[in-house]
This record gives structure tokens, sequence and C-alpha cells, in this order.
């Protein structure tokens, strides 16, 4: 998009070329990736079992059968569980995949359990299959793949009832993921009007675009407050700084721990208006807690090149506020995706993006939304249902191996990172996430045949949603209650 504020240009080449040599010379966007294993190891899947008395008169029957040791020695599991020095009277479960041979050939003596310690992974909205994706996509940098295909449920609750469409279409994209065609996952966060207009000697009058790049449709957004350290902020702060994109800190903890930025979005309430004049730069954006029409007229005067932001919950009116000049929001449901009237992210986002499209302002809104996004997935779908990019908070802290003590649903939530977190391999760490998490969204982008992301907000027609499906095949038939 093109932009007539200098200010702004500026601050775009910035967010642009900060991470890419000198500006001027193209570089395609590339997040660098590097391995980052795991600080200790994640609890295994399973646990097994093998009774050694069992075990013994197996190995004792099948010497005096095959007479030959090399036959004795070879345990039934392909993955090595049985291949330690002692066999299975010293089983490995960390290799066990839960197949399930072992204890259908020898049920007497052989038994696979859950793991008790791996369903403390998570809490009740991010389930411990998620923490172990996200724990690899984030020690590798990778697209997770299983041969073995998806063997869940095809349906469900919050985003699980919603399926991306892409049967039917022509993909001229489908290998933009591994470079051969280039997709662009970049989205404009700003002020965006429907039109623009000039004087008689050609100059532009009136609104101007005033908006700027990043280059995913992430950013990160407050973390819990038991984790509102320096170092934790420094980290997602160098994060942002190499992924192109923004996190949001309070304005109190950013000026404490000096972390003025291009890339750090001040969060300010009301009652901390006088800490704008604290800041040694004027943000790209500025993300105003809560509505105050004083606050507002502030951050204009004393930053007047500084975009800025409504941070609020779903279900409040944005038009009244369109009106008064916010075009960007930033639109908040608990770290489960729940809002405040107990509906999920997925229908208050439709619900938004519809009432801005029929009051026909709806390409000049930016529309940021927190809450429920806990897996790649759920980011290509938040955009089909409306807005133009996510914030990241738990996946976050998982990525950092972070212990979450019961629910993390809000920012008062109990969080515990590790001791002496190494913040290169923190950052890192996060910066792998955010490039596995494109690379499914440029899989989702290539096989729809999108060659931006900016064309897949609001465009449901590539989704089905499970309650409309089930609506139309089974309304009228004696026992459906959809």
């Amino acid at each position: 998009m093109l932009s007539f504020d200098m200010a702004t240009n500026q601050r775009r080449e910035q967010l642009v070329n900060s991470h890419s040599g000198s500006a001027g010379v193209y570089h395609r966007y590339h997040i660098e990736t590097r391995s980052a294993p795991n600080l200790y190891p994640s609890p295994s899947r399973f646990l097994v079992k093998v009774g050694k008395v069992g075990l013994a008169k197996l190995i004792v029957t099948e010497l005096v059968h095959y007479r030959n040791w090399k036959v004795v020695q070879s345990r039934p599991c392909l993955y090595g569980v049985f291949s330690g020095p002692v066999g299975g009277f010293a089983p490995r479960p960390k290799y066990c995949v839960g197949c399930l041979r072992c204890t259908t050939q020898f049920p007497d003596f052989v038994k696979v359990l859950k793991n008790p310690e791996r369903q403390k992974l998570g809490d009740s909205f991010i389930s411990p299959d998620q923490v172990d994706t996200i724990l690899y996509e984030t020690s590798t940098g990778t697209v997770p793949v299983r041969g073995a295909g998806y063997r869940g449920k095809f349906g469900g609750k919050g985003w699980d009832g919603m399926w991306t469409d892409m049967s039917e279409i022509v993909r001229p994209t489908r290998d933009g993921i591994h470079g051969r065609e280039y997709i662009s996952t970049e989205v404009d966060i700003g002020d965006k009007p429907m039109s623009l207009s000039f004087d008689a000697q050609g100059n532009p009058s009136g609104e101007l675009p005033r908006a700027f790049p990043i280059g995913v449709p992430m950013i990160f957004d407050v973390p819990p407050a038991s984790v509102q350290t320096q170092q934790y902020f420094s980290i997602l702060q160098s994060a942002a700084s190499h992924v192109q994109t923004l996190v949001v800190v309070p304005i109190k903890p950013m000026l404490a721990y000096e972390l003025p930025s291009v890339s750090v979005v001040p969060l300010v309430s009301p009652t901390e208006q006088s800490e704008l004049k604290r800041l040694s730069i004027s943000p790209a954006l500025i993300e105003m807690a809560s509505w105050d029409k004083r606050l507002l007229d502030a951050i204009h005067e004393i930053h007047p090149k500084s975009l800025v932001a409504l941070r609020m919950e779903y279900g409040e009116d944005l038009l009244k506020y369109i009106d008064s000049g916010i075009k960007n929001f930033h639109l908040v449901a608990n770290y489960h995706g729940m809002t405040r009237d107990g509906r999920f992210v997925l229908d208050a986002i439709r619900d938004v993006h519809d009432s801005l499209v029929k009051a026909g302002v709806r390409e000049e809104v930016t529309l940021i939304g927190s809450g429920g996004v806990a897996a790649a997935e759920h980011v290509p779908k938040a955009i089909i249902c409306g807005v133009d990019a996510v914030a990241l908070d738990v996946p976050l802290l998982i990525a950092l191996q972070a212990k979450l003590h019961g629910d993390c649903v809000n920012i008062s939530s109990q969080v515990e990172l590790p001791q002496n977190l190494p913040s290169e391999w923190a950052t890192q760490r996060i910066k792998n996430l955010a490039s596995s998490w494109r690379d499914q969204l440029l899989e989702i982008l290539g096989a729809m045949g999108m060659r931006e992301v900016r064309r897949l907000r609001g465009e449901i027609g590539r989704a089905m949603f499970q309650t409309q499906l089930e609506h139309e095949a089974f309304a009228g038939i004696e026992g459906y209650h959809g």
C-alpha cells in the first residue's frame, strides 16, 4: 500500500529492512531457523510395563525351541522400545508410539499405559498433543509431518468445527513453500481510506493512507503478569524484530526496561497518559488499553506520527469509535478464546467482520484478534473469519517450556518459566515457531491458489462450518438438535 506520510514510510522501511541488509536492496522475506532443542525432555506419551517373570519364561522357552540366541534377542518392536542393553527388562518408553503390537502379541506380561505426567502438559484448552506439536515446531522450525496420517476427530468445538476448503481450487502457487514461487504473508497495519482525492494541481488532498507492513499476520501479545520480567520482554522484542512483527508491552515496563523499539507497541491506559512524554522515539503504533478521548488527544499531540489502536473486548460496537477516528482495533478474548458473553472467538470474529462489511467500512479498518490461537491452523482460520492478524500469547510460553499452573486463562494466570533461561535460545525458539507457522500458512494459501494472505481475510467461501453443514443435512430429522 502507498503511503504519503514520510514518517510512516520511514518506519515501514525500518521494519522491512531491520534484518535484511541495506535499504533499497530487494530481499525475499525469510525467518532464520536453527535447531534449538528442549532444555529438558518432555514426558513420553506412554509408559511400557513389562512383567520380568513372564519375559524370563518367554526367553527360556524360545531358547529351548529355537536354539538360536539371535532369534531370542529379537524383540517385537520396530521403534526400539526393547532394543536397550537388557532388552525388555528395561524398556525405553520414549520411543513408544502406541502401536500396541507388543501388548497384542504378549498380553500376559506387557502393558502400554498413558503417561500421567504427559497428561499434565498444557491445560484444559491446549492439549498435550498440541504442546508436543509446539515443542517440535520450536525445536526445529519445520512443519510437523506424521506418516500415519490424522487419527483424530473430524469435528468438534471451537476451531475444530471449521474446515478449510481446498478441494476444487486451481493451485498455481502450490509450490510457494518451497521457494519456487513467492507467496506474501505480509499484512498492513494502519489507516486505509477507501479512496484518494487530488486537487487541481494533482496533489493528494483529504485523508491519506497511513500504514506499515509486518512480515507475518501474527504479533506477540501481553503475557501473564507472572512472567512480565525484563528478560521475557527483551526476548519477545528481539524475536519480534527478527520476524519483522510487533510485540505489545505495557508502557511502564517498556520504559523501566528501556525497550523502546520500532517493534514494540506500548499499551497505555488513561491513567498513564503522562508516560507518553517519556518515550524516546515515536512508536509505529500505540495501543490504548481502553477508550478515553483525552488519551487519544494526548497521543495525537505528543506523537502525531504514531498510529493508534484501541484494545477492547469482543461484543462492543466498533462503529462509534470509527466515527471518533479510530481505525485500528485489537479485539481481546481470554487465552482460551472465550468472550465475556460466553462465545468462542470464531463466532465473535465473524460477527465483527460482518457488521463492518454491512456498514461499508471494513476495508478502512485493521482488526487484530487475541485469544484462542493455540496451533498453526488457527491462524488462517481466524483470518478467514475476518481478522487481519492474530496475537499470540500462551503458545509463546509453551515454546519456552513454561509450566502452566492450572488453566492459563487470562493475565492473572500463574505461569513459571524455566530457571536460568538462555535468552538467545529462547529468541531462536520463538523465531522457529513463527517460521513453522508461516510455512503452514503458506501451505494453506498455496493449496487455495492465493498469492498473498491479505486475500484470505473474510473469505468464508474457502471454509466449511460443522454446525452449518449439519443443519443443512439433518434439519427436520427426528433426534437432531442443531
